[in-house]
């Protein structure tokens, strides 16, 4: 393997910093051998500098031309075949199979953006011709700091959706790698640059720092020329983040995912009808990935104790295997968030075999009151592990699902008479999270024009974004008006003469004609 345990600042790799890290390989439990440099204040910098004077040129880059260069990155990812799958999994320990499907998506999501681009309606230009003549449309904020997450290497990292949808709406990016797989970041980082060259991008479109330490992130988010901030990871961390973004002499937005416990109800009728059959869905839901999404399903409340569904999950969670984690420090979060929960009082239903340096899986139980006497009990635990509490009525429901806090995520289990006698539930929990499942589960995001991944705090911040799915875009964009403007000086989205053929609201209706 190259060497790649430098900054990538443009066009050029830089190695100033003297504070270096290692990746970690999670399955053989042994360090990697190649050092990483931690990113200097001045390589920030220069990035952060590099990225805003390529703004300048980037931004008025036509649609055509930033699809063109979103489809390039796609097939270089692509091109980088089993080397990239290969690396993840060394620095994640997930399975190849995961990884290729990851990669999958990861170019997926860019060819989406690219999709929306060329089709060209999202910037929503909107045209009241009359005295004044006041038209508006869609323009990049700037430079987006992107903070890749821990847990997906490819689809949520360096060429992910934040990054994706960044360079989409006409920003540059310069993105901090996760320590945890730096080498991986290195290689999709070297597509992107790639591609820019190729489709010619100004220099400074992409840059990427590395860093173990909380500096380098904290040095990116006060940097005075960074406009927003994209980040996916920790409530801790994007916390942290925020708190330094609002602080600012210019504060600015960071859309920041930070998990979530995706409740799941199950209604009385479904259970007796099919018991079995959900539990052994549901323990495959919990476990996939080893419990390391954040649309894992971390809490679960049924009508009372005892019933089929609950009895199986008992009896069937001691088959679950154990399994290896992406970090050591998130292995010690896991196994420290399960004792913290016994501490405050719940008890295990439930566990799988234990396994040195992998995580069991976990059920555990609390009562309602319990639940609504100490909310903290609520909080996610990131891994393999669920809690389940007992509703001993519907008001007891009800009270339960409107002491949540902000989910990503909130599923139903009913059968039609179930779902027609609980309508009230599905009208609270549309306050308490960003998707709603009716009989399904939430491991899994679909990456297409409808999907929303976020939901109210502190799952993210802001509650009116996504991170998934097409409208991601409107997070790095902002409305500008034009008011009396000349013709020859409007943007060709707010011309008469409509040049990109595209939908706009013309005085109250979509139309695609000219005006």
């Amino acid at each position: 393997m190259n060497e790649t345990g430098s900054q990538l600042i443009g066009n050029t790799r830089s190695a100033e910093g003297q504070h270096t890290f290692h990746a970690f390989d999670p399955q053989r439990q042994q360090t990697l051998p190649l050092p990483f440099r931690e990113a200097t204040q001045h390589e920030t910098d220069r990035a952060v500098q590099l990225a805003a004077a390529a703004f300048t040129t980037y931004k008025k880059v036509p649609p055509a031309r930033r699809a063109a260069f979103l489809q390039a990155i796609a097939e270089g990812i692509t091109a980088l075949g089993e080397e990239l799958v290969n690396t993840a999994s060394a620095e994640s320990g997930l399975p190849l199979a995961r990884l290729q499907g990851e990669r999958d998506r990861t170019t997926g999501q860019l060819r989406l953006f690219a999709g929306l681009l060329t089709e060209g309606s999202w910037v929503n230009a909107r045209i009241d011709a009359g005295t004044p003549d006041v038209r508006q449309m869609q323009i990049p904020l700037g430079v987006i700091g992107v903070f890749g997450a821990s847990n997906f290497p490819l689809a949520f990292s360096v060429a992910g959706g934040d990054t994706a949808a960044a360079l989409a709406a006409g920003c540059t990016v310069v993105c901090k790698a996760h320590p945890a797989h730096p080498h991986t970041s290195h290689l999709v980082a070297t597509a992107i640059l790639a591609a820019a060259n190729s489709t010619g991008m100004p220099e400074g479109v992409f840059s990427l720092l590395h860093g173990a330490s909380i500096e380098t992130g904290q040095q990116l988010a006060k940097h005075p020329q960074l406009s927003a901030i994209a980040f996916t990871g920790s409530f801790r961390g994007g916390k942290a983040l925020y708190d330094t973004a609002t602080r600012r002499p210019v504060p600015i937005p960071v859309f920041a995912e930070m998990g979530s416990v995706n409740p799941v109800f199950f209604l009385p009728g479904i259970l007796q009808e099919k018991g079995e059959a959900l539990a052994a869905q549901f323990l495959q839901s919990l476990t996939m990935g080893v419990g390391q999404f954040c649309t894992n399903p971390g809490l679960f409340i049924t009508p009372g104790a005892g019933n089929t569904f609950v009895d199986t999950l008992q009896k069937s969670i001691a088959a679950m295997p154990a399994g290896c984690m992406l970090t050591p420090g998130i292995l010690d979060a896991y196994q420290k968030g399960i004792h913290q929960l016994q501490q405050a009082g719940a008890t295990v239903l439930g566990k799988a075999p234990e396994a040195a340096h992998q995580a069991s899986p976990y059920l555990l139980q609390i009562s309602a009151q319990q639940a609504l006497d100490n909310p903290s009990l609520c909080h996610e635990v990131f891994g393999p592990s669920s809690l389940h509490i007992r509703a001993d009525n519907r008001e007891e429901l009800y009270q339960l699902a409107r002491g949540l806090e902000g989910q990503l995520t909130a599923t139903i289990h009913g059968t039609e008479e179930d779902l027609r006698q609980h309508a009230e539930l599905v009208d609270i929990l549309r306050e308490k999270a960003g998707r709603i499942l009716i009989n399904g589960f939430p491991t899994g995001v679909a990456v297409n024009h409808a999907m929303v991944h976020g939901g109210p705090w502190p799952a993210t911040t802001p509650a009116a974004g996504t991170s998934v799915g097409s409208t991601a875009i409107y997070r790095f964009c902002r409305p500008v008006c034009f008011q009396d403007f000349p013709a020859y000086l409007l943007p060709p989205e707010l011309q008469n003469s409509n040049p990109l053929g595209i939908w706009r609201l013309l005085n109250g209706w979509f139309s695609k004609d000219a005006l």
